[in-house]
């Protein structure tokens, strides 16, 4: 397989990064998330407007640039090495995925919107009793006059907070469909409840509850939507990861250059045999973490049960990195490792929080071994 970038990709690749660095900063990033808004607008919208990423794989069709999977997980491991928690993946990749395969002039304007920086996503799926398992929906969207009523409780939905819109899975005649509801942040539509928190990377989420929710005849997006389902979560495991590999890159040299630095007995303490074992176990295991990565990206247009392996191969291998160099940064650290003042710290709890987002390590170790059963 070819792993090598074109110029436009690389390009893309030095704009973002640059972007971020001059413009991204971790203490105002983080002030915002506990104290502010959760996360800064401006910032967001300057994604759009300024750098354009919003829309890099969104269709031209919509305002996009047509880009593919290798252009998100490009800037999805730019946005991880910067520690951006504004919503790209849950609004661009998970809402971008979804609206692409519904159909529509609905589908259309909010997919417009993403692009132009407008609209915010939040996928509500996930239930108390479903695990993993998104097919595996107790939510019931029922016929009234020529609009639905949606009846449920979904657990954890990241960027609910701060959405626009919600896309929601509901039982609809036996079958799961997909729903999008409008919502205004500061005033919710009568019939939804959110009871919202901060995660432990400082990232925005809530459960939702949909009591008789009214909802007009072009709310349904997609009338079996499994499929698509399935497909888009397996994109949004593979941007994880690349926002990992971001992540974990940042975390190994910062690391390296702590231990450079950090004197002990008169010496660095990179001098020291069994401190090099330790971070060369890290290179080895960022090493594999970028090939799953590479791999899962390439599979995504695949058929689905080869897309379905590659992707839980690639979770299951970057929840086993995580953990490893996220530990290891904050031991080879010492105490300062879990200080406020200190990036390693944020890092360490995004690398723990990322072991469950769309599944555990566990979970796609079993995953990818019924996938090799059948």
């Amino acid at each position: 397989m070819d792993f090598s970038f074109t110029a436009e990709q690389e390009l893309l690749r030095d704009t973002v990064t640059e972007f971020l660095t001059a413009r991204y900063q971790l203490e105002s990033s983080r002030a915002a998330a506990r104290l502010g808004a959760g996360w800064q607008p401006e910032l967001w919208r300057s994604l759009a407007e300024e750098v354009g990423i919003l829309g890099a794989a969104l269709p031209e069709s919509v305002g996009g640039i047509g880009g593919g999977p290798v252009e998100i997980m490009v800037i999805a491991e730019a946005l991880g090495a910067a520690q951006v928690v504004e919503p790209y993946v849950d609004t661009v990749v998970v809402g971008g995925g979804l609206l692409s395969r519904a159909t529509g002039k609905r589908a259309e304007d909010l997919l417009s919107g993403i692009a132009e920086g407008a609209v915010i996503t939040g996928f509500a799926a996930l239930e108390a009793h479903s695990g993993y398992d998104y097919a595996k929906v107790a939510t019931v969207a029922r016929r009234d006059g020529d609009g639905w009523v949606l009846t449920g409780v979904k657990t954890v939905v990241t960027s609910a907070p701060l959405a626009t819109h919600l896309l929601v899975t509901a039982q609809l005649d036996g079958e799961n469909a997909l729903f999008v509801v409008d919502v205004d942040p500061a005033a919710p539509p009568a019939g939804l409840r959110a009871q919202s928190f901060r995660t432990i990377d400082e990232r925005q989420a809530a459960d939702l509850t949909f009591e008789e929710l009214r909802l007009p005849a072009d709310a349904l997006l997609l009338e079996r939507a499994d499929e698509a389902i399935a497909a888009t979560i397996d994109e949004a495991i593979a941007a994880v990861c690349a926002e990992t590999v971001g992540a974990m890159r940042r975390v190994l040299a910062e690391t390296v250059e702590y231990t450079k630095s950090r004197q002990q007995f008169g010496v660095p303490i990179a001098s020291f045999q069994a401190l090099q074992h330790r971070m060369v176990n890290m290179h080895l295991e960022l090493e594999q973490a970028i090939a799953a990565t590479y791999l899962v990206t390439l599979k995504l247009t695949a058929e689905p049960a080869e897309r379905a392996k590659a992707a839980a191969a690639a979770k299951a291998t970057i929840g086993r990195a995580a953990r490893l160099i996220g530990q290891e940064a904050v031991q080879l650290h010492g105490a300062m490792g879990m200080t406020e003042e200190l990036a390693i710290g944020h890092f360490f709890k995004r690398l723990t929080a990322v072991q469950y987002e769309y599944g555990t390590t566990a979970h796609h170790t079993a995953r990818y071994a019924a996938l090799t059963r059948s």
